[in-house]
């Protein structure tokens, strides 16, 4: 009860009007890059340093976590990434230590004949992200040979699936637009790494979501109706990335989560994770000024210890918590522009 009222209270600071904070850039359109004189905001560095520390800290010698969440392959990969978000150096800086665990742990954790990772798409999806922002940083064969099986298995399982999409096991016959986006993220982040991955799994990708978005924009989960700001975030995200800025659907789909940016349920960290991509993807004048507010939230809610608290556990809301911030400092691949 008390994490529900906490959540209300955040999600009320989030829909503040923008001009409570800094103002908006102005001529600024859809997919446009970066402006002259974006700084980093003063507070971030703190907030940033003390919950790399906290993770830094809580990892297991196995190189996993050990609250429920934190064990598992995909969460693993969400620290990974947190740390590596922020410029930690895997071959040479401080954090160099646990990044080269997680990624030990999440490798140890793939099926070697299959490729799959985990127990679930979720997992294998934010494992296989992990692993491809690793393999351009290492491009050592103990990380490409594991992302390569990791991408062919997603590749393979759209090709069986009669909605080329995804859902929770590799041989699902049905999909979901929430895990379809998980492998969506981590197919282009793999071909930043370099791999081959087909235009046509791309496009049979983002086709499925045209395919469940209702006619105000939302996207559903399984149909067309329902949408929610997460799922749409989620879309959002994967039209910017495949650089379409200026088809109706994806105008559409960005108007969506511009009017709809609160999410409710036991989704916060998540919601915020894709939330912040999409928007910054999108627009950056709309990813500003919410960056601003959301800095504010995280600073309100950080514990002494330099966690953050939620639902899924400390692990997975530190991560989602620092990777929702980390697009201020623009490193890692897949969140440039």
């Amino acid at each position: 009860m008390k994490y529900a009222k906490k959540m209300s209270a955040l999600m009320a600071v989030l829909c503040l009007a923008p001009t409570s904070f800094l103002p908006l850039a102005t001529g600024q359109n859809r997919g446009q890059g970066m402006q002259i004189g974006d700084t980093l905001p003063l507070e971030l560095g703190n907030m940033y340093r003390a919950g790399l520390s906290y993770l830094a800290s809580s990892q297991t010698n196995a190189g996993n976590w050990s609250d429920t969440y934190g064990q598992q392959p995909g969460v693993v990969g969400l620290v990974a990434l947190a740390f590596l978000a922020s410029g930690e150096d895997p071959n040479f800086g401080p954090y160099r230590v646990q990044i080269r665990r997680a990624a030990e742990f999440i490798v140890s954790q793939q099926d070697a004949n299959t490729g799959y990772i985990g127990n679930s798409m979720y997992n294998h999806a934010f494992a296989t992200l992990a692993l491809a922002e690793l393999y351009g940083h290492l491009r050592e064969p103990d990380v490409g040979l594991p992302l390569r099986r990791a991408v062919d298995l997603i590749l393979n399982s759209q090709k069986q699936n009669p909605n080329n999409a995804w859902r929770y096991s590799p041989t699902s016959q049905d999909a979901d637009t929430t895990v379809s986006g998980g492998q969506m993220v981590a197919l282009f982040a793999a071909k930043n790494a370099g791999l081959e991955i087909p235009e046509e799994a791309l496009e049979k990708g983002l086709q499925y979501f045209k395919e469940n978005m209702a006619p105000d924009g939302g996207i559903g989960y399984t149909r067309p109706a329902g949408g929610n700001s997460t799922r749409t975030a989620i879309a959002s995200l994967s039209f910017s990335l495949m650089n379409d800025y200026s088809s109706d659907e994806s105008k559409k789909i960005f108007e969506y989560i511009r009017q709809n940016q609160s999410e409710t349920g036991n989704y916060f960290y998540y919601h915020l994770y894709y939330l912040a991509q999409a928007l910054f993807q999108g627009d950056m004048s709309e990813w500003r000024v919410w960056n601003r507010r959301i800095i504010e939230v995280f600073r309100a809610t950080q514990q002494s210890n330099g966690s953050w608290s939620g639902q899924r556990g400390p692990t997975f809301s530190t991560a989602s918590a620092l990777l929702t911030v980390a697009l201020n400092y623009r490193l890692l691949p897949i969140y440039e522009r």
